[in-house]
């Protein structure tokens, strides 16, 4: 191809991660031959010193994606066009998370002549002592986390690229949370004369003066505890559309179908932390497993959704975040909330609002077991001052509503001796609520006790040969008292 047939070009150029002794042989017989040179980030040591002269162009922030470059891209095709060939040169490598170089590569229009530079990467490498691939080593820009979420799960190491400043430095520790207490090295301006390495834990650097996150700032992350939340979520929402898809029960579940599965496994996780030991670690385990099988509930009706495109579970995600951003403004607002009484009002208010509910009972699951169920209406109501002032003032509808029953049953009304002993039980939920307890709490509590007794009555009955379902009232009336008083005294 001769000379008039020759393409505009633009030769990119890296200026390595720090001072000019860095940058190749090639790359600065490049810069001295050419005539027309620009360069991003001006300020970097090597441009300081070898293009003065350069015209510095930028990247526009105002602007989102890759439209980000396409300022810097129109500025060097309309050079490489009116000249014939104009150099680009960038910090680093082009080549290692330099978008605008792929911009400029994608959408430019002209050739592209990109010469090999060091990187910050290879400065790391040499600093921690770390073969990148033995030691499998994952890469992550601190500018697109949200992407990098979705990447299998990894336990470490990592090395977390452009932690700008103290937004990216907080979104590095969120991805990789399961290195919440443990070492992060701290890689800054490596190959410049303020270059400084330093280990830290991620709660010491978020607060580290001078702070760490810079221009030129990356994290080492040697390991992350059971592997990255996000990668470790990924698998299992993998698995759960695997099941969705291949397995001929779960192919046939809808929404409705799930809903017994889903009761189910909700009371044995309330079972699970009810049953929890702090003395014995092996009460967690319980507790992790019914985690898990309430999760997977979640995530299978989700599935089902999002086949059906309706929504999935990154709908579901995002909104509970979100709602829980806004419900908590003393967190995340200027809203002062010294106390949890205070919060709580700051919640209902702020839910009164985004619902538009008409009446104070609104949102009230109609599905709650009956005892909670009363619970929540008669608190609802209590907020709008419709309550007895203490607790007196239940007990003596109690007795009222005792008279009430014994009246019914004297009469024979079946219906009504149904509708009084409903009354009965609905103020003592009202006693209980005005004693700080939960109903539903306390008669399971009971319940558990009278199970206990009586199966403890089955066992002293077994041991002494007495057949429980023979046995007359007046005996088992002796072994309940026996058993009760053997538990006193313990």
């Amino acid at each position: 191809m001769t000379s008039a047939e020759a393409r505009p070009t633009v030769i990119v150029v890296g200026l390595g991660p720090g001072p000019a002794a860095l940058v190749t042989n090639e790359t600065g017989d490049a810069i001295a031959r050419a005539e027309h040179r620009f360069v991003r980030a001006a300020e970097h040591p090597a441009a300081v010193e070898l293009l003065p002269d350069a015209i510095p162009i930028a990247v526009d922030d105002a602007l989102d994606g890759t439209a980000r470059y396409a300022p810097i891209v129109e500025a060097l095709v309309a050079a490489a066009v009116e000249h014939g060939e104009a150099l680009y040169a960038v910090p680093g490598s082009p080549l290692v998370l330099e978008p605008s170089v792929r911009a400029l590569q994608t959408e430019g229009g002209v050739e592209v002549r990109v010469l090999p530079a060091l990187s910050f990467l290879d400065l790391a490498w040499a600093r921690l002592g770390v073969d990148p691939v033995a030691a499998r080593v994952a890469l992550l820009d601190a500018g697109t986390l949200d992407d990098d979420a979705t990447r299998a799960d990894h336990g470490g190491p990592w090395l977390v690229a452009h932690v700008h400043d103290p937004a990216r430095l907080a979104a590095a520790r969120t991805a990789l949370d399961g290195a919440a207490d443990g070492p992060v090295v701290v890689l800054s301006g490596l190959g410049h004369s303020d270059e400084r390495i330093v280990e830290m834990t991620w709660a010491s650097l978020e607060h580290a003066d001078p702070p760490v996150a810079s221009r030129w700032t990356c994290l080492f992350v040697p390991a992350v505890a059971n592997g990255r939340t996000g990668g470790g979520y990924l698998r299992f929402h993998r698995l759960a559309r695997t099941l969705r898809e291949q397995c001929p029960w779960d192919r046939q579940q809808t929404h409705a179908s799930l809903v017994p599965y889903l009761v189910e496994e909700t009371f044995e996780l309330v079972d699970a932390l009810q049953a929890l030991d702090p003395a014995d670690p092996a009460s967690e385990q319980a507790v992790v497993e019914e985690l898990g099988d309430v999760l997977f509930q979640i995530e299978f009706h989700a599935t089902i959704a999002e086949q059906a495109g309706r929504f999935t579970i990154d709908d579901v995600t995002a909104g509970v975040h979100d709602k829980l951003v806004r419900r908590h403004p003393h967190v995340f607002a200027a809203v002062e909330a010294a106390d949890a009484s205070t919060v709580v009002a700051n919640w209902d208010e702020i839910k009164r609002a985004e619902k538009q509910r008409t009446s104070v009972f609104d949102g009230v699951a109609t599905s709650l077991p009956a005892l909670a169920y009363t619970h929540h209406l008669m608190r609802k109501a209590a907020k709008l001052g419709f309550d007895w002032p203490h607790v007196g003032g239940p007990l003596a509808k109690l007795d009222e509503e005792l008279a009430e029953l014994r009246a019914a049953i004297v009469s024979g009304d079946a219906d009504d001796v149904g509708q009084e002993l409903g009354d009965v039980l609905a103020t003592v939920v009202s006693v209980a609520r005005h004693l700080g307890v939960d109903p539903e709490v306390a008669l399971r509590a009971s319940a558990a006790k009278f199970r206990r007794r009586f199966e403890a009555l089955e066992a002293l009955a077994e041991v002494r040969g007495i057949d429980v379902r023979s046995s007359t009232l007046a005996a088992l009336d002796a072994l309940w008292d026996e058993v009760k008083a053997a538990e006193q005294h313990r």
